[in-house]
């Protein structure tokens, strides 16, 4: 168990809300439609910022200081949405931070890419490689959904969300649950120059049951009940799903950060964007023992603890 602490945290959402009264006069829906199937209100879609940019301006939004930048060791972003092969978005934001030199990752781990991104940085810091590690979660969803699929058209929306993690000074706890089972990723896909497929009903059973089964095995890991939990930031998936897990492990569902209304589902962002929603909004304290869960296309599923 390493001691590592959320430093600080940004997000960008693009200026252009959608909301869900305009999908369903386009998709001929009745009113109230969407809200009742998703539990979303609004969306943001990109306009002509680029994935690197959007990146960017997450990281802009901490306000960083010199010497957190010097002390940045290692940029690690997760997407499904990436423009180029190469160089990486990662590359891309070390070059306008202007560090000489660091450690740059993009992954490709599904809506879950966030949780698998910040395991890996805190491992990187807690074996002593880096001091302090930049996780970046962003997706420009909307250049990746068909306009005729309802499934993914009604809930898909783009956003990016950044952290700055380091070591704790202070004895905190960090725990990690990190899985895939590929056996059943043709549920949820998105290939090369493709649009993004998701079997809707599969991808609800799976996500209403392995989540529970990750996190629960997270908290025996951590000699944890889930009543000392203050809060779970979930992958902002749907509002059915997100609810139908708390349920699950009997968990107040006032206790679930939920901000799906508002943001839409961002893959990759969603967590990160929650975590400086939370934070800023002073629903998430300093102190508080919180589950970051993760999910989506691999099939990746990820949960960490960590006391903020």
């Amino acid at each position: 168990m390493e001691s590592i602490e959320i430093v600080k945290s940004g997000i960008f959402l693009p200026e252009r809300k959608v909301e869900s009264e305009y999908i369903e006069n386009e998709l001929n829906l009745d009113e109230g439609y969407i809200k009742k199937r998703t539990g979303i209100k609004q969306r943001f879609f990109a306009f002509d910022e680029g994935i690197e940019e959007m990146a960017w301006f997450a990281v802009q939004d901490m306000d960083l200081s010199n010497d957190e930048k010097e002390s940045i060791g290692m940029i690690i972003t997760a997407t499904t949405t990436t423009d180029n092969l190469m160089p990486g978005i990662s590359n891309y934001v070390q070059k306008m931070l202007n560090i000489d030199r660091c450690i740059c990752l993009d992954i490709l781990a599904g809506c879950s890419g966030f949780i698998n991104a910040f395991d890996i940085a805190s491992l990187y810091i807690g074996s002593g490689r880096v001091d302090k590690a930049l996780v970046i979660g962003v997706d420009v969803l909307s250049r990746f959904t068909d306009p005729d699929d309802i499934n993914t058209l009604i809930i898909l929306s783009d956003g990016a969300g950044a952290t700055l993690i380091g070591k704790s000074d202070l004895d905190e706890m960090y725990y990690s649950c990190i899985n895939c089972e590929g056996k059943n990723n043709h549920i949820l896909t998105c290939k090369s120059g493709a649009k993004i497929h998701m079997e809707g009903k599969d991808v609800y059973k799976y996500a209403v049951t392995r989540t529970v089964d990750n996190v629960k095995e997270l908290l025996d890991k951590a000699k944890v009940n889930i009543e000392d939990i203050d809060y779970i930031i979930p992958h902002q998936s749907n509002m059915k799903i997100i609810k139908a897990i708390a349920s699950r492990l009997n968990f107040d569902e006032e206790k679930m950060y939920i901000n799906i209304q508002n943001v839409g589902n961002t893959f990759c962002a969603s967590i990160p964007i929650a975590i400086k929603e939370g934070m800023e909004n002073g629903i998430i304290k300093r102190g508080n023992k919180i589950i970051l869960l993760g999910y989506g296309g691999g099939l990746n599923t990820g949960s960490i603890l960590i006391k903020v």
